[in-house]
């Protein structure tokens, strides 16, 4: 069962706990400040576990992040907690991935029902470039936020949401309408976390947006850029050894490991790696 109270202790809500679009919102903001996007595990050769005991564990009381199956996991049980009505659906990643690449239904996504509402909600705070609110699940509606402007498209039994990126319009990733399940989610985990082609097995990639300040922080591989509204990066930064990894992911992401932790050095993709 879900410690809701130590949850809501770790992103710092105080605030009401009905299920209404402003409570939803509010929490998504909350949660993707507080929980960084990553797959440090991984490249420590753990196993990522999708129990809610061990995302409990791991996301709230070891105070450290996680990617798509776990923060998504452990947000759809929070939510489910307050009273909302949710439906746990996946996606197949397209930012950064070339047209003619296939990729596989290994994104997490969240649909929400709000009691009197016109249409369902998206909630994702688990893709690394996260919505920072809830999105209203209706096509071709710019729906701007803080740090970025997103719109969702619609095909038969599918959505394909779309970020605004400086060169223009991007897919971000396409989910599907049918629900997935437990099980649905172990099998594509255990691709993610092991498979040696996974994207995730390639070097650090961690992600946390600094929304007093209008940014959000990206360390992939041994490079850590901010940037700001609309994906404009601002600043970059080569990270030069072990020990200056280990102080980025504290002060940048509030992740902190023992000293002389090492993560692997990054290695080139076999091939081209969606972003996250």
């Amino acid at each position: 069962m879900l410690e809701l109270e130590a949850y809501l202790a770790r992103i710092g809500w105080t605030g009401p706990r009905t299920p209404t679009l402003e409570v939803l919102s509010g929490l998504v903001r909350a949660h993707v400040q507080a929980i960084a996007f990553e797959n440090l595990d991984i490249l420590l050769g753990r196993p990522i576990q999708l129990e809610l005991d061990a995302l409990q564990a791991k996301l709230v009381a070891a105070r450290r992040g996680g990617y798509c199956f776990e923060q998504n996991g452990l947000f759809s049980a929070a939510l489910r907690s307050l009273g909302f009505q949710v439906t746990t659906l996946a996606g197949r990643v397209r930012l950064g991935v070339p047209a003619e690449v296939p990729t596989a239904r290994t994104h997490m996504v969240l649909r929400i029902d709000l009691p009197g509402a016109d249409c369902p909600y998206l909630a994702d705070v688990g893709f690394g470039f996260s919505p920072t609110a809830a999105l209203r699940l209706e096509a071709d509606r710019e729906q701007p936020l803080e740090l970025d402007r997103y719109r969702l498209l619609r095909a038969p039994n599918t959505w394909t949401l779309q970020l605004h990126q400086p060169e223009g319009w991007a897919d971000a990733y396409v989910f599907h309408d049918d629900p997935y399940t437990p099980i649905d989610y172990e099998v594509a985990n255990h691709f993610t976390s092991t498979h040696a082609r996974s994207h995730f097995r390639l070097g650090p990639l961690v992600i946390r947006p600094d929304l007093a300040a209008a940014v959000r922080h990206v360390l992939r591989g041994n490079e850590l850029t901010t940037r700001g509204p609309g994906g404009v990066v601002t600043s970059r930064r080569s990270i030069g050894d072990p020990d200056e990894l280990l102080s980025v992911l504290s002060e940048f992401f509030a992740l902190h490991f023992p000293d002389g932790t090492r993560f692997p050095a990054p290695v080139p993709p076999m091939l081209p790696a969606p972003a996250p």
